[in-house]
């Protein structure tokens, strides 16, 4: 076989080697925020006035991890970052009282979602 055969097939190697190499890094390649889900939106009473430091929990029902986030002086909550392949529960407490729990269902496309959570007292 002459070297230039030798180094025609030797480069036909290299090329197939790199582009096989560059299909898996693509393929392993982590997922953008650009595809992640993100919730929000505002804990409130009955009269709808913002509860400032109530504690909204965040339930991912694949895995059973649950996220907290204390809401700010405006009331407001944000949790990013979630997989939209996964569905998840939402839902709010202060001080005895708690909102319904809200269902993030992944059929849901939206990649950006805002529920207000209603805080309402215990029956009893």
């Amino acid at each position: 076989m002459s070297n230039a055969v030798r180094r025609m097939l030797v480069a036909g190697w290299l090329l197939a080697l790199v582009t096989l190499t560059a299909g898996a890094a693509h393929a392993q390649k982590p997922k953008t925020d650009a595809h992640l889900k993100t919730v929000h939106g505002v804990v409130i009473d009955k009269d709808e006035t913002p509860v400032p430091s109530g504690v909204v929990f965040l339930k991912n029902l694949r895995t059973n991890q649950v996220r907290s986030y204390i809401a700010d002086a405006q009331g407001n909550y944000r949790f990013s970052g979630l997989d939209p392949n996964a569905d998840y529960e939402l839902h709010a407490e202060k001080d005895g009282a708690k909102s319904q729990i809200r269902s993030i269902s992944s059929f849901d496309s939206r990649l950006d979602l805002a529920f207000n959570l209603k805080l309402e007292k215990k029956k009893g």
